[in-house]
């Protein structure tokens, strides 16, 4: 990777957020483009370098998301962000504590109002053009473990700032921020927000355990009540989580625990 100055809208926005982002971005390297950001915070974490330190590109020509998915980073489309955790007992929740920041530093900085959708998609539910359910933005973590345990966990999440020629498999449910607001965002905002709120998520998250975080989590995910999903061996209506985040869905056999996998949302 090729380190390039920081653009200046992302330069104004982060120094405006010092104390409220703690150690989330104080180390960052900027790229237009690079492989994925995810690779190249595993591979400085590997080195010892110290959690917060955060990549960010303009593009990936090789985002990843969940499931071993492609994650679509075309330039000048998207804002693609990685950054390092070493509290490894927060590798259980750090996908849902990952959402929430994401989710609130989005309207924070937009004014867009969004959801989560189990277990790592943030979707839009308004705005002036706005598409119902479109996913605008995802987390992916990645933890690494040793003969200890974790190590540390690599967060990575990948935001769909303005409007782009999305694939056709994803082209019905993939959106922007500013599609749907119907105005420019600015890109700077968006990340010293998600950063800050991360910083204050995984605070509440060390300090007071999983309970708040998963009720802010509960909170921005209404679908995860009384919505018809169906998923590889069954279907059925959601119906909360489980204490380790697991999806709960009634069936006509009982509830059943999700953990992994694709669920279709009716």
């Amino acid at each position: 990777m090729i380190a390039e100055p920081l653009p200046s809208e992302f330069a104004a926005a982060l120094a405006a957020t010092v104390t409220g982002r703690g150690v989330f971005g104080a180390r960052l390297t900027y790229a237009g483009e690079v492989g994925s950001t995810n690779d190249l915070a595993a591979a400085a974490a590997e080195r010892g370098d110290p959690e917060g330190t955060t990549f960010v590109a303009g593009a990936q020509t090789a985002g990843r998301g969940r499931l071993g998915r492609g994650w679509f980073s075309p330039p000048g489309a998207g804002l693609y962000v990685s950054t390092i955790v070493r509290r490894a007992s927060l590798a259980p929740w750090i996908t849902l504590a990952g959402g929430v920041a994401v989710a609130e530093g989005i309207t924070r900085a937009t004014a867009l109002p969004v959801q989560i959708k189990w277990p790592n998609d943030i979707v839009s539910v308004g705005g002036a053009g706005f598409r119902s359910r479109r996913k605008i933005a995802g987390i992916l973590a990645e933890a690494s473990s040793g003969p200890a345990g974790v190590q540390h966990i690599v967060l990575g999440m990948g935001i769909n700032l303005r409007p782009a020629a999305y694939p056709p498999e994803l082209a019905d449910r993939a959106g922007s921020i500013e599609s749907e607001l119907g105005r420019q965002v600015d890109a700077g905002a968006v990340l010293a927000e998600v950063l800050t709120a991360l910083n204050l998520v995984l605070d509440e998250l060390w300090t007071a355990g999983a309970p708040p975080v998963v009720a802010r989590w509960l909170a921005l995910s209404p679908s995860v009540y009384d919505t018809p999903i169906e998923w590889d061996g069954g279907k059925g209506v959601t119906a909360g989580l489980a204490e380790d985040g697991a999806l709960l869905a009634r069936t006509a056999d009982g509830l059943h625990r999700i953990i992994a996998g694709e669920v279709r949302w009716k």
